[in-house]
């Protein structure tokens, strides 16, 4: 959307790195030498901006890269990443955790529009393709001045291909296979254009069996998947464009394994009838439309402004199956319809002086339709749906002053948010077949975030920085009025006067970067105030009058005072010799439930990642990666009433080899969790103590091409 705005030092970096790729002349050296230029992100401040100079932790990373060990989805790509873990209820349903916050408190963007939804069970990040992502970008830390509601851990931007005025037709291809899950992947994409036209179009489809474990086969972790994109450009001139983007993304016979548990009844004979039940997605699709326009600015002092309107649709059937039945005793059919405005712009006052402002707005509607068999064992279905009419609208404005004093660099913004949601009804879940309440479910929050960075560069490799931050998230619909039940066995019941987060995060870091060596450093605290979370109340009066028939696996949302998450995070990328590079990336993170005094709910373990990649032969490269994750034993136990326990530390292992044939076509086979360990990561959901084990040894065959 807007001209790149980099410090005076990278431009006596090009040459460089051009100079060294000429003396190098192959493909790998080339690559190394790009290396040197520093990253460039869109998401860290909204328009593109060199991560170097960035004072904040920022990810950047190829699509290729993130997916050259078969990974599946988002979370899954970036698992093992310092500063990411993943949440996971089955196969498909990875949710990427930002320093130990989970998918409500990400804001999770694909080309720079944010999906919205609430999601009992699954992830969001899986209603896209990620074999169609071309590059993923992340803030790491407090984004709401940015991106508002919901980010208080940070965003994460998928970008997807572009339709891009190249002359001609190109076409690029790619096709991987598991052994694991008998997984087959497959992905398209092309661009047409001819004068002021272009047209890219793009499918990836998925077919995955159900994967093997150490300890065998896990039943019910296969699914089908499709997806398609589309988008037109055209060129008014040299500064004007318009765009209109379609998506679509639909995925069938996903189940989430975790979500077993026996079925509670006052009855017992109806518990012994039902057994247990298992949450699954017959059919999960969504829908996005976008129509944009951009302009770019030209002269000492350009201009640049981005605007666009855009509806996605996300549409989900979750149901609950009885094995002991052989059929579904819950049904539920919900759309989350979002329709939204973006405007933003920036504004070079100074040759190092960059002034940006936008602003978002959007207004989210759902209205689910649930089935109960009632009783439960019977045939006959009651309409008990959790909640009528629901509706999210959300309204922000920012301003980001972007400046540079010689080797200084400040970063100062501010933004001001209103959120408010409704809904006519929510179901009485004590009286699911009865009275529903309609009173005290309007509320209305307003909220400032604001962020101030400043980095300073002492030498290339060394740039200290520091960054204070404000983040703001008011409750998500399914937070506010639904009552269900969850991936963890519990049965959930929403607060529709629940609170807003507000968080307070402080960064300090060091960054740097040459020829030789890539490093980075961050130590943080971030101070939540009114943390939401699902408390445990199985079992009293209070959970009978909430909970009903649930009463015995029970949880309220509700809001924790204070919670302080500490964290250290550092990675590294260092070439020993000529072609050959050690990996580094440390994760060491902290939270606290301050209220009780004890260590916060599901928070990743502490992690160390070892790589090698190098050149071995003509053509090829060989790379290998090992993870190695501590017993995660600070546990939550009062909060949980001992149901969090702790998790066993493991250690795997992951290598591969890529083949290079020339420019256009590559080869690569690998081979995951080599050594075939057997492990979980700490924040699977299910029943403590009986989570699903993550897939075992598995050979990943794959290949890309261009033409």
């Amino acid at each position: 959307m807007s001209s790149t705005f980099v410090p005076p030092h990278a431009s006596r970096l090009a040459p460089l790195a051009a100079a060294i790729a000429a003396l190098c002349g192959s493909a790998l050296a080339h690559a190394e030498a790009e290396t040197t230029l520093a990253p460039v992100s869109v998401t860290a401040k909204g328009y593109e901006a060199d991560t170097l100079s960035t004072p904040s932790s920022v990810f950047v990373a190829d699509g290729d890269e993130l997916r050259k060990n078969g990974a599946g989805n988002l979370g899954e790509a970036l698992r093992g990443e310092p500063g990411f873990a993943v949440n996971s209820d089955s196969a498909q349903g990875m949710n990427p955790v930002i320093r130990g916050l989970k998918k409500e408190s990400i804001v999770l963007l694909v080309d720079g529009m944010r999906f919205n939804s609430a999601q009992p069970a699954g992830a969001i990040a899986s209603f896209m393709s990620f074999g169609l992502a071309e590059r993923v970008e992340a803030v790491k830390g407090a984004a709401s001045v940015l991106y508002g509601t919901g980010a208080l851990g940070g965003a994460i931007n998928v970008l997807t291909p572009q339709a891009r005025f190249e002359p001609g037709v190109k076409l690029s291809a790619g096709a991987s296979y598991d052994s694991a899950s008998k997984g087959l992947r497959g992905t398209g994409v092309g661009n047409f254009s001819s004068g002021d036209h272009a047209l890219m179009l793009g499918a990836s489809l998925a077919r995955i069996d159900d994967y093997e474990a150490p300890d065998g086969r896990v039943n019910r972790t296969g699914y089908d998947s499709d997806s398609f994109i589309g988008q037109y450009r055209f060129r008014i001139d040299g500064q004007q464009q318009l765009r209109l983007s379609l998506q679509t993304h639909q995925d069938e016979d996903i189940w989430y394994p975790g979500s077993t548990k026996p079925f509670t009844h006052p009855n017992p004979g109806v518990a012994t009838a039902v057994g247990s039940t298992t949450v699954h997605s017959p059919k999960q699709e969504r829908t996005l439309a976008e129509a944009g326009y951009s302009y770019k600015g030209t002269g000492e002092s350009p201009f640049n402004f981005d605007v666009r309107v855009w509806r996605q649709e996300m549409e989900r059937t979750i149901y609950a199956w009885s094995p002991n039945l052989n059929r579904d005793i819950t049904t539920t059919h919900v759309n989350f319809s979002t329709d939204g405005f973006d405007a933003r712009a920036d504004w070079l006052v100074h040759p190092q002086h960059l002034l940006s402002f936008g602003v978002n707005l959007w207004d989210m509607d759902a209205s689910p339709n649930r089935l109960n068999a009632n009783p439960p064992n019977s045939t006959n279905y009651v309409r008990t749906d959790p909640f009528t009419n629901g509706r999210i609208r959300a309204a922000g404005f920012y301003v980001q002053d972007d400046m540079r004093f010689g080797k200084l660099s400040l970063l100062a913004a501010g933004r001001y948010d209103k959120v408010k949601g409704r809904a006519d009804s929510v179901a009485n879940s004590a009286n699911p077949t009865g009275t529903r309440v309609t009173t005290g479910l309007d509320r209305s929050d307003g909220a400032f975030s604001g962020s101030l960075g400043a980095s300073y560069e002492l030498a290339p490799l060394l740039r200290p920085y520091a960054n204070l931050s404000r983040g703001f998230r008011a409750g998500e619909m399914r937070e506010r009025y639904e009552s269900s039940p969850r991936g963890d066995g519990y049965f959930y019941v929403g607060n529709p006067q629940v609170k807003p987060e507000i968080s307070t995060q402080f960064e300090v870091g060091i960054k740097g970067q040459d020829e030789t060596l890539v490093w980075s450093a961050a130590l943080y605290r971030n101070r939540i105030k009114d943390y939401m979370s699902g408390l445990d109340i199985s079992g009293t009066g209070t959970a009978t009058t909430l909970c009903g028939p649930n009463a015995g696996a029970c949880k309220q949302t509700v809001n924790i005072s204070k919670v302080v998450i500490d964290g250290f995070e550092a990675q590294g990328k260092w070439q020993v010799w000529q072609g050959h590079w050690l990996k580094a990336g440390l994760s060491v993170l902290r939270g606290d439930n301050e209220d009780l005094n004890e260590p916060l709910f599901q928070m990743p373990a502490d992690e160390l990642a070892l790589g090698w990649e190098g050149h071995v032969a003509p053509g090829w490269t060989a790379d290998l990666t090992g993870r190695f994750v501590r017993e995660q034993n600070r546990v939550a136990t009062v909060f949980t009433r001992g149901t969090e326990n702790r998790t066993a530390g493991f250690v795997t292992a992951d290598l591969g080899a890529t083949y290079r044939l020339n420019k256009q076509h590559s080869f690569r086979v690998a081979l995951k969790n080599a050594f075939d360990r057997e492990y979980h990561e700490h924040l699977t959901e299910g029943i403590s103590g009986q989570e699903i084990h993550m897939p075992g040894r598995s050979l990943v065959v794959s290949w890309k091409g261009d033409f």
